[in-house]
């Protein structure tokens, strides 16, 4: 609450992934504050989300947030910001957008450059940014005294009250005990009973006693609510036009943890416990799909992209569960009879010195390059539109080729006629071929090999991936191998093994690593990668077979 104002501040995700979640985010308010990093501009994420919001004719405030740090450029910065809005389609109105200059760090926000500490300015608080929201952004629409409508546009779970609904209120008062009717344009009128209203507070959830037009509430009690139903008055029930759901593009297999070490640090490691937790994250998570495949102990895990589904994985992981997963997939439709895939805008953001490497690479992925700017100080910015296949992996491989220093960022465009065949991982692994712990030695006389995933100490077993290989093909490896010793040697005079620190498995790092007959490992306190089939042999007939 500001003076007498109640401002309700709505983050959105900015990636694309949770688009579908932007969209109805954005439903609830009347006006967007744009947050612009004083150094990098209006990112590709920024560029999504600013879409969806111009095309609703939400008017926007823009923060230009970080001014005070070295090397910021506000003046190219807000330049920037309405080239973006100008390409986007933004009316006239749009494009005379407020400005403010802040640093969230120090909490201080001003009109004027001058202003800002940085430059010998008083700026010291937040007033200005407060002051132009309440100036700028209009009052809802609605009225309190009209019959009552309320669209959910997002679901939470609660294990006493069940199922809660959040929403706006867009016409008439809402309490708890009333009775309601509930809208779905795909069944008949349900009624209900409120049983709680929660208004916020900050991030706290507090009950009340009324909430009217305007009200951004949390409902519960009502069995029936899913996305885009209306809430409306019993006696007069008009529905609002449903909102969409975007649909996954990509699909990850979830399954029974196999591996020797299956059920030794996790909680939960059957079928009947990963179907539950994937039944209850569909209550919330409405881009999700889940569905069965021949094999009871597969479920087929369908999402808006890599980050939306490893979300959900380091969920489980964090509580309790023991699963593995095969490699991610893109999902194909049918669109006139004719075979197409998703594609990506990808953005990036590199130095001069590694840009060449890096057009190569996607060259390879098949993108094709949109735009192309340097600006002027040694660092270009591309832009590519690239199957979204050819990012999978692709992560890991720029963050090696730009050192570190490169910005990569990408967004859901369309479907499009599908590619041919993307070239596979460049390496190939080393394959444990023995059960048991890691030996110092073995791991020693393996680096010449390639790059360690495993420290000495840690637990193997036969099929287990330890390491990159510097070549191309899959190599095993005996990694528990100690070193011989004769009654003759003296225990201590033996050179220390000095070892190259391994490379840390993340999940994401992981996940697009894998190749299609490899699986993650995934447990509270793990992340291994492993071959599909752990003996050699089976590998070598899969390998036929597949051929």
């Amino acid at each position: 609450t500001y003076g007498d104002t109640h401002i309700n501040i709505v983050d959105t995700p900015g990636h694309a992934d949770f688009g579908g979640e932007v969209e109805r985010v954005l439903g609830m308010v009347d006006g967007v504050v744009l947050l612009v990093d004083a150094v990098e501009g209006p990112m590709p994420q920024t560029r999504f989300v600013t879409k969806k919001a111009l095309a609703l004719g939400l008017r926007p405030i823009v923060v230009i947030n970080k001014v005070d740090r070295p090397g910021s450029r506000p003046d190219w910065v807000v330049d920037q910001t309405f080239d973006l809005f100008d390409k986007l389609g933004a009316t006239d109105e749009q494009l005379d957008f407020p400005i403010i200059y802040a640093s969230g760090l120090n909490g201080w926000a001003c009109l004027d450059l001058k202003e800002a500490p940085s430059r010998g300015g008083s700026a010291s608080d937040m007033v200005p940014l407060f002051d132009t929201v309440l100036k700028h952004v209009p009052t809802p629409p609605g009225s309190a005294d009209a019959p009552l409508q309320l669209q959910i546009a997002a679901l939470d779970y609660s294990t006493y009250t069940g199922r809660l609904g959040v929403g706006r209120v867009l016409n008439g008062r809402i309490k708890p005990g009333m009775n309601v009717a509930v809208m779905n344009h795909e069944e008949p009128v349900a009624t209900g009973r409120v049983n709680q209203v929660l208004g916020f507070k900050g991030l706290d959830r507090i009950e009340v006693a009324e909430a009217e037009a305007g009200d951004i509430i949390i409902i519960s009690g009502l069995d029936d609510i899913g996305i885009g139903v209306t809430i409306c008055d019993k006696d007069n029930p008009v529905g609002l036009p449903m909102l969409s759901v975007d649909e996954p593009t990509l699909t990850m297999d979830f399954m029974v943890n196999s591996s020797p070490l299956a059920g030794t640090e996790g909680k939960f490691v059957t079928s009947r416990q990963i179907r539950d937790r994937l039944s209850k994250e569909l209550l919330t998570n409405v881009a999700l799909r889940v569905e069965d495949t021949g094999d009871a102990d597969v479920f087929r895990v369908s999402g808006r992209g890599e980050l939306h589904l490893t979300i959900l994985l380091e969920n489980m992981r964090r509580e309790g569960f023991e699963l593995a997963v095969a490699k991610p997939r893109v999902v194909y439709k049918d669109i006139g009879g004719e075979k197409c895939e998703p594609y990506e805008n990808l953005t990036i953001d590199l130095e001069d010195e590694h840009q060449g490497g890096i057009m190569e690479e996607i060259g390879r992925r098949r993108g094709e390059l949109t735009n192309m700017e340097s600006d002027g100080n040694g660092r270009t910015r591309l832009e590519y539109h690239i199957p979204a296949r050819g990012l999978i992996g692709f992560q890991s491989d720029f963050m090696t080729m730009t050192r570190g220093t490169g910005l990569m960022s990408h967004v859901f465009d369309d479907y499009g006629p599908v590619k041919a065949d993307l070239p596979g991982r460049h390496n190939g692994v080393l394959v444990s071929q023995e059960n048991g712990e890691a030996v110092a030695y073995a791991l020693w006389n393996l680096e010449d090999r390639g790059r360690m995933f495993v420290s000495p100490g840690d637990k193997l077993y036969e099929g287990m991936v330890i390491g990159i290989h510097s070549r191309d093909n899959d190599l095993v490896v005996n990694p528990i191998k100690g070193k011989k010793l004769t009654n003759v040697r003296a225990s201590g005079t033996d050179e220390a093994v000095r070892l190259t620190p391994p490379v840390k498995l993340t999940l994401e790092s992981a996940v697009e690593f894998i190749d299609d007959d490899e699986l993650v490992e995934i447990t509270p306190k793990s992340i291994r990668i492993r071959k599909r089939h752990l003996q050699e042999h089976e590998r070598k007939k899969a390998a036929r077979e597949a051929a």
